[in-house]
C-alpha cells in the first residue's frame, strides 16, 4: 500500500472519531436570574441528559469549570442542578449585555462530558450613579431661550431594560429637560433654556437632575446642578457634525492621528478662539487612551488599544471659546476598534487526575483541557494536539474542550514522571500558538517507613516556662510520595515520677510541636523521658519511634531567705558592742539560704545603709559584720544597719534585714543570749503603758518558745513539720534545722557558734546529681566530697554517694 493511501485512511479514521465524539457530547442550556438564593434549582440535569438518577452517584456526576467559584452544583439524589454560590452578573460579566457560564457535566464509568451553558439574566439590583455629586454650569444672561447644555450621564451597572431609561429635572421656571434616546448607546439628556436669565434677579439657580432606570420597581440617582448666571459672549461654538465616527486597528502605534475635530464660532477675537477638551463620563477617562490637541482638535492614539478589552470607545468632546464668559459646544465621537490576530490561544488544564497508577487502563482520563482565544472570527478558531512520543493523547469532548487520556502502557520503574506538551494554534494570519506542559506522576506503593534524624533527642527547657510553650519540634521524613509521606505524631505511654507523660506535655499530631501542659519547676523535676511515634498515612501505615530526653534548667526564681536568729517573726534585731572595741571587732553574722541551684544560689552580703559603711563593714561571702575602726566620742550610741543579701542569678534577687548596733560602755553590759531594744526615756503616759505591756508580753512569749525548743533538742525527738512551707529552727547549742514538708535537716556549728560557717542544703533532701553544697565562707562542694571542719557531725558529712539514713542524719 502506498504511503499516500495510508495517509488518506488515517485522515478518514480521525474524522470518524471526531464525528463519533460530537455525537456522544451534548450541550444543555439554562437561563437563571442573578442573585438567586443559594440552593435554588436551575434544572434537572438527569432528565435533560436522559440519565437514571440511581446512576448519578455511582458514575460520580460532577460539574467542573475554569471559574474560581463553584457557582452551580448537582444533587446526586434528585439530579437537580442548583445554585451553590451567589452569582453577580455585573461582577461575572462587566460591561457586557449577554452573560453566560460555560460549564461541563462530567461522569465516570465510562468517562463522558456534557457542555452546560447557563445564561445569567440581569435583575435591577443597581442604582444609577453620577460620577460627581454636583455639577456647575456658567451661563450668560444674554442667552436666548432654546439654548441647550449637555448634562452628565448616570452609570448603571445593570443592562437592558434595567439600565438608565430617562432623566427628570426638578421643577423650575427657567429650564426644561430634553431626554434623547441613543439606542444601543444609552440615553442622554440636555438642559434647555426656556426663559431668558436675569443675573441681577437670580445669580445662582440650583436644580436636581434625577436618573431613572427601567426596572420594576425603578431605581434612581440624583445630581445637584448649580447654574451660575454670567454675562456677555453670546455666540456658542458649533461642531460641523454632532456625531463623529472613526475606525482604528487595535495595533495602531501611539501618536497616530485618529481624527481632527472641527468647530467654528462666529464671534471675533478671543471669543472665537476655540479650545478642545474631553468630557469625562462616569469612570471612563478617554485621556488614558487618546490625546487631544486643545488648539487644533487633533485626536491621536496615546495608550495601547485592545479589541478584546474594549471593542469601541464612546467619547464626549467639548469646544469652548476663550471669551470673558466662555461658551462651549459638545459632540459625540465613536471610535470603533478593528480586531487583529494579536492573542495567542490560551490552554487551561482542569481536574488534573495525578498521580496515575502504573497499571492504568487505556483511555483513563488524566486531565480536562480547555482552549480559548479572545480574538474574533477565524482569529479565534483553534486546533489542539499533543507533541512528541508519549503514552497520552487528546480526546475531543465538545468544540474546544478535550480530555487528556492514557494511550499506552505505563511503567513507573522505567519512568515515574511525564511532561506532556500540549500545543494550540489558531487560524489567524499569521497564525499564533501557545504551549503548556502537563506534569503527570506515576504513583507507587507505601514501602518506606518514616525516619528521624537521631535515635534520641536532648531538649533543654528553662523552668517556669509558660504553659503552652513549645519546648521542641520533632521532625521525621518519609521518602514516599503524597499520602504515603504524610506523617502524624503521637506520644507513647510513659511515666515521669509516676506521673503520666500525657499530663505533662502534649504533641501536635500534624506539626510535631511538643507543648508543655504545665510550668516546670527545677526544684521538683529535673529530667524526664518519653517516646514519640511518627506514622505515615499509607495503606498499611508504617511508623518509627524516637526517644526525647527533657532536662529542666534552673532559673533564679527563689529569693534568699534570712536564717535565724535575725529572721524570727516579730523579733527586734539588736546587737551591742563595747565602746572600747578595736577595728575588726566581730559584731554579728548574717546567714541566708537560697533554694535555687548553682550560681543562682551563690549569695553575697552588702551594707545598703550609707551611714553604716563609715564604722562597719561586712564580709561579702561570709556575712560577718565587723568594725572598721575604734569608736570616737563623735560617734552615735546607736547605729541602724540594713544588710542586703543578693544571689548571683540573672536578674539578681535579694532580701534585707535590719540590725540596730548599740554602743555600751563595757563588755559587762553586753547581753549575748538575749537581745533588747533600748527604750528612750520619755514622759509616762497611757501610750507608754500599753507599749510596756506589749514588750513584756512579747518577751515572755519569746522566753517560753526558747525554753520549749531547748527541751525538744535535749530529748532529740524526731518530729516532722506538718507544713509544706520551709521552716528554720534555732537550737541553744548554735545549730539550726531546716525542714520542708515531712523532712527535717540539721546543720551543725563548731563550738564557737558566732564564727562557725553555715552549710546550706538544697531542697529536696537528699541532693541529686549536679546539686552543690555551698558554705558561706565561699567554698562549694559537690555531692561526692566530704565537708571540712565537721568534728561534731563527721558521720553526717560523709560522701553523698554512701547510704545515709535520713532520720539518723536529721537527729545529729
Amino acid at each position: 500500500m502506498s504511503k499516500r493511501r495510508q495517509q488518506e485512511q488515517a485522515w478518514i479514521l480521525i474524522l470518524a472519531l471526531l464525528c463519533l465524539c460530537d455525537c456522544c457530547a451534548s450541550q444543555i442550556s439554562y437561563s437563571i436570574s442573578e442573585e438567586m438564593n443559594k440552593g435554588s434549582v436551575v434544572g434537572n440535569i438527569a432528565k435533560d441528559l436522559n440519565l437514571n438518577v440511581q446512576d448519578l452517584d455511582t458514575r460520580n456526576l460532577r460539574i467542573v469549570s475554569s471559574y474560581s467559584h463553584k457557582y452551580l452544583d448537582v444533587d446526586l439524589r434528585t439530579g437537580n442542578t442548583f445554585v451553590n454560590e451567589r452569582i453577580d452578573r455585573e461582577e461575572l460579566c462587566p460591561n457586557t449585555v449577554k452573560c453566560s457560564l460555560k460549564l461541563q457535566a462530567v461522569l465516570d464509568n465510562p468517562m463522558t462530558a456534557h457542555r452546560i451553558e447557563v445564561h445569567v439574566l440581569d435583575i435591577n439590583d443597581n442604582y444609577p450613579v453620577f460620577s460627581e455629586q454636583s455639577y456647575i454650569y456658567n451661563i450668560t444672561e444674554s442667552l436666548l431661550p432654546g439654548e441647550r447644555y449637555l448634562l452628565p450621564i448616570a452609570e448603571d451597572a445593570d443592562t437592558g431594560s434595567n439600565t438608565v431609561k430617562t432623566y427628570k429635572l426638578s421643577q423650575n421656571e427657567y429650564f426644561s429637560l430634553d431626554v434623547q434616546s441613543g439606542g444601543e448607546h444609552g440615553v442622554s439628556a440636555e438642559l434647555v433654556l426656556q426663559k431668558a436669565l436675569d443675573r441681577e434677579k437670580q445669580p445662582v439657580i440650583k436644580l436636581i437632575l434625577t436618573a431613572v432606570d427601567g426596572g420594576k420597581p425603578a431605581k434612581s440617582g440624583t445630581l445637584q446642578i448649580n447654574i451660575n448666571v454670567l454675562d456677555v459672549n453670546d455666540n456658542t461654538p458649533t461642531f460641523s457634525k454632532s456625531l463623529f465616527k472613526v475606525r482604528v486597528r487595535e495595533n495602531t502605534s501611539p501618536g497616530t492621528i485618529v481624527i481632527k475635530l472641527n468647530a467654528t464660532d462666529v464671534d471675533e477675537g478671543m471669543n472665537s478662539k476655540i479650545m478642545y477638551s474631553f468630557i469625562k463620563r462616569g469612570n471612563i477617562d478617554p485621556s488614558n487612551m487618546f490625546s487631544l490637541n486643545s488648539e487644533t482638535g487633533e485626536i491621536s492614539v496615546k495608550g495601547t488599544l485592545d479589541y478584546e478589552e474594549t471593542p469601541a470607545y464612546e467619547v464626549r468632546v467639548q469646544a469652548k471659546d476663550q471669551g470673558t464668559t466662555p461658551r462651549s459646544a459638545h459632540a459625540k465621537l465613536l471610535i470603533e476598534i478593528i480586531d487583529v490576530n494579536d492573542n495567542a490561544p490560551e490552554i487551561s488544564v482542569t481536574s488534573l487526575m495525578t498521580p496515575v497508577k502504573e497499571d492504568a487502563e487505556l483511555g483513563t482520563i488524566v486531565a480536562l483541557v480547555t482552549v480559548s482565544d479572545e480574538d474574533g472570527g477565524n482569529n479565534g478558531v483553534t486546533h489542539c494536539n499533543v507533541v512528541g512520543s508519549v503514552p497520552f493523547k487528546l480526546k475531543s469532548n465538545y468544540k474546544n474542550d478535550y480530555s487528556l487520556v492514557v494511550d499506552g502502557p505505563l511503567d513507573r520503574e522505567n519512568i515515574d514522571l511525564y511532561d506532556v506538551t500540549i500545543t494550540a494554534t489558531d487560524e489567524g494570519n499569521p497564525p499564533l500558538s501557545s504551549i503548556t506542559v502537563v506534569t503527570v506522576h506515576v504513583s507507587d506503593v507505601n514501602d518506606n517507613a518514616p525516619r528521624f534524624m537521631d535515635y534520641a533527642i536532648n531538649v533543654y527547657v528553662k523552668e517556669n516556662s509558660p504553659t503552652g510553650f513549645v519546648i521542641h519540634t520533632v521532625n521525621a521524613f518519609d521518602s514516599d510520595l503524597d499520602s504515603n509521606a504524610k506523617l502524624s505524631y503521637k506520644l507513647l505511654d510513659n511515666y515521669a515520677k509516676n506521673i503520666p507523660i500525657s499530663s505533662i506535655i502534649n504533641i501536635n499530631s500534624e506539626t510535631g510541636d511538643i507543648v508543655s501542659l504545665q510550668s516546670f519547676n527545677h526544684e521538683q523535676l529535673k529530667t524526664f523521658q518519653f517516646k514519640v511515634q511518627a506514622t505515615d498515612s499509607g495503606v498499611p501505615p508504617l511508623s518509627s519511634n524516637v526517644t526525647v530526653n527533657v532536662l529542666i534548667l534552673d532559673e533564679n526564681d527563689n529569693s534568699p531567705a534570712i536564717l535565724p536568729p535575725y529572721s524570727e517573726h516579730g523579733s527586734v534585731n539588736s546587737e551591742s558592742i563595747p565602746y572600747s572595741a578595736e577595728a575588726g571587732y566581730f559584731v554579728a553574722k548574717i546567714r541566708a539560704v537560697d533554694a535555687d541551684s548553682g550560681y543562682n544560689a551563690l549569695l553575697s552580703y552588702h551594707l545598703s545603709e550609707p551611714n553604716g559603711n563609715k564604722l562597719f563593714r561586712i564580709g561579702t561571702s561570709t556575712g560577718e559584720i565587723r568594725t572598721k575602726r575604734r569608736m570616737s566620742d563623735n560617734d552615735l550610741k546607736s547605729h541602724p544597719l540594713v544588710v542586703l543579701v543578693s544571689d548571683n542569678g540573672e536578674p539578681s534577687l535579694s532580701a534585707t534585714v535590719s540590725i540596730d548596733v548599740v554602743v555600751v560602755e563595757s563588755t559587762a553590759d553586753i547581753q549575748t543570749p538575749f537581745r533588747h531594744v533600748p527604750i528612750k526615756e520619755e514622759s509616762f503616759s497611757d501610750l507608754n503603758l500599753y507599749l510596756l505591756i506589749a514588750i513584756v508580753s512579747v518577751s515572755v512569749i519569746f522566753l517560753l518558745s526558747l525554753i520549749t525548743l531547748i527541751a525538744v533538742k535535749c530529748h532529740r525527738t524526731d518530729s516532722f513539720s506538718s507544713y509544706s512551707a520551709p521552716m528554720i529552727t534555732t537550737h541553744p547549742d548554735g545549730s539550726w534545722s531546716y525542714s520542708k514538708s515531712t523532712q527535717q535537716y540539721d546543720v551543725c556549728f563548731s563550738s564557737d557558734t558566732l564564727k562557725s560557717d553555715v552549710v546550706v542544703f538544697p531542697a529536696p533532701f537528699p541532693p541529686v546529681d549536679g546539686d552543690l553544697i555551698s558554705i558561706n565562707g565561699g567554698d562549694t562542694f559537690s555531692r561526692t566530697q566530704t565537708l571540712p571542719n565537721s568534728e561534731k557531725c563527721s558521720d553526717f558529712y560523709r560522701p553523698w554517694g554512701d547510704t545515709v539514713d535520713r532520720n539518723t542524719a536529721a537527729g545529729r
